[in-house]
């Protein structure tokens, strides 16, 4: 079944609020248009505590604890210091001053002891799970006090999903909250939200704590900024190219020469935060058989695919991290990589024979296979590489293009897909919990993997490491284990590409952070 989207607007009285704490309002000659990535449209709202899929734009409403510069790093945002106790057991953090949210409310130690126990039973809820209680110490500095060591913790509190909401209007919206409106403390209000069209953000012109991460330190000077969601990279190469947008976020590399054949556009680009990659559904034949599995991964050519599609840019991807996580660092031997003659091999030992059109069969049986993918031009072009890949072993696949805003419901009917091309973009190892975890079958857990070893690998990754050394074995562990058992099977790992018309606005000398956030946001001019 597809869903339909409709239009949802902030109610009156949020869009009051928004509007009142927006003193700059009149100014709205300073507007700009950016194109979020194509693996961001359809999230269906803007609550990081409930929401599994969140946009760029969550950043511009919500300010963290602390953010990540790109040489990963961490900064305070709504933290000014930090400190944890030798033995992990406790966190104490110093709170900004001043902070108000879109409404009016105070930000203070009252509203940590209120928002980090919303998490509990989310699909969020691994993040604030060491956590056994805060204690307030006085109006600015909270305790955490830990069930166990998260060396973790301030990686988790850099991440979109721990931006902190107003708790009034949290409450007051309950289930609504985050569609029919949003109120963090962020440099822009929410104005208004068209689930997989646009969201249009005003100036928050109170702000006032940026992190030191951004030059201004004060309100936007952005007053307008409406970020558009368009599923197809060329529609939207082509309004930046025409003028009718002034930024995209992401631009596909196969997008690079014309772009900088362009005199008024600019390109930047940032290190790589995520993976392409195929999960494997292990609970629908024939990939209940390891063998199938294995075969299906090593038929991947990684190289083909960097080199035709990609330009060369960025990397091959051999297992589930990126390079620049310690836990990425496996043993070569459980990497993943292309290998067309054990491919076969593995095929025929499973009991299927190449049939005369090039797809094997097995007791009457073709071994033709469903192969999802999401709308979007990069992703159709990786998957119809990735057909004709699984084709030259015997494999043939139906590829089916949903809509990136139904497909993960799809996914959570959990028998009726058996591959698919997926991406994140996530740079921490905890990434693997996510997209593997027995608790989280069918969506985010694509590869409906259940695996009673896996689990227990799963939980001393997760709970049991004292100090960050540990963390990074007992991840390294887990995703070695991963590995072994085929469950998806690597493509590749990209570069950060964003590019943005020179004459219309202006970036600062250096993008700071992981990705394009707030703290560079904050910092674009319009000319």
């Amino acid at each position: 079944m597809r869903f339909t989207t409709k239009s949802l607007l902030l109610s009156g009285s949020i869009l009051a609020a928004a509007m009142a704490f927006g003193p700059g309002a009149t100014a709205w000659a300073q507007e700009a248009t950016f194109v979020m990535a194509s693996n961001d449209v359809g999230a269906p709202s803007y609550d990081p505590i409930r929401g599994t899929k969140l946009n760029a734009a969550t950043s511009l409403i919500y300010d963290r604890m602390v953010i990540q510069d790109a040489d990963q790093s961490f900064h305070g945002q709504l933290a000014t210091e930090w400190e944890s106790t030798a033995d992990g057991m406790a966190w104490t953090f110093k709170l900004r001053p001043g902070v108000t949210f879109h409404d009016g409310e105070p930000f203070n130690a009252a509203t940590i002891v209120w928002w980090v126990p919303q998490f509990a039973g989310t699909e969020n809820a691994f993040m604030t799970d060491a956590i056994e209680s805060v204690e307030v110490i006085d109006d600015l500095t909270v305790k955490f006090v830990m069930k166990n060591p998260d060396p973790n913790l301030l990686s988790n509190m850099a991440s979109i999903f721990m931006g902190i909401p107003s708790p009034k209007a949290y409450d007051a919206m309950g289930t609504d909250y985050g569609v029919t409106g949003a109120v963090g403390s962020g440099p822009f209000t929410l104005q208004s939200f068209t689930i997989g069209q646009e969201t249009v953000l005003a100036s928050n012109e109170a702000y006032a704590w940026a992190s030191n991460l951004s030059e201004n330190q004060g309100p936007p000077h952005i007053k307008t900024l409406t970020v558009r969601e368009i599923p197809e990279d060329s529609t939207a190469f082509l309004e930046l190219r025409t003028g009718g947008v002034d930024m995209l976020l992401s631009v596909p590399t196969d997008f690079l020469p014309q772009l900088e054949a362009e005199d008024s556009i600019a390109v930047g680009t940032l290190p790589g935060t995520g993976i392409f990659y195929i999960p494997i559904n292990t609970t629908v034949a024939p990939f209940t058989d390891i063998k199938v599995r294995e075969a299906t991964a090593l038929a991947v050519n990684q190289k083909e695919i960097l080199d035709n599609l990609f330009g060369g840019i960025g990397s091959e991807a051999n297992n589930f991290l990126i390079s620049s996580l310690l836990a990425a660092d496996v043993d070569p031997a459980l990497n993943i990589s292309h290998n067309p003659d054990r491919a076969n091999e593995l095929l025929e030992e499973a009991g299927w024979a190449m049939g005369s059109d090039g797809v094997r069969e097995k007791d009457g049986t073709r071994l033709q296979v469903a192969l999802w993918t999401q709308n979007g031009t990069e992703f159709k072009r990786v998957t119809e590489v990735v057909q004709a890949q699984l084709k030259a072993v015997g494999i043939g696949a139906d590829i089916t293009v949903f809509d990136s805003a139904t497909i993960n419901d799809q996914y959570r009917k959990g028998n009726e897909h058996q591959l698919a091309v997926r991406s994140y973009s996530w740079a921490n190892a905890d990434i693997i919990d996510w997209f593997f975890a027995g608790s989280r079958l069918g969506y985010p857990n694509v590869s409906m993997w259940n695996d009673p070893k896996a689990e227990v690998l799963n939980k001393t990754a997760m709970t049991g490491s004292r100090t960050w050394e540990e963390r990074v074995a007992n991840f390294k562990a887990y995703h070695e284990y991963v590995l072994s058992q085929f469950v998806f099977a690597p493509i590749y790992q990209p570069v950060q590409i964003h590019a943005y018309s020179k004459d219309n606005i202006t970036l600062p000398e250096t993008v700071r952070g992981t990705r394009l956030q707030s703290q560079t946001v904050v910092d674009i001019t319009v000319n």
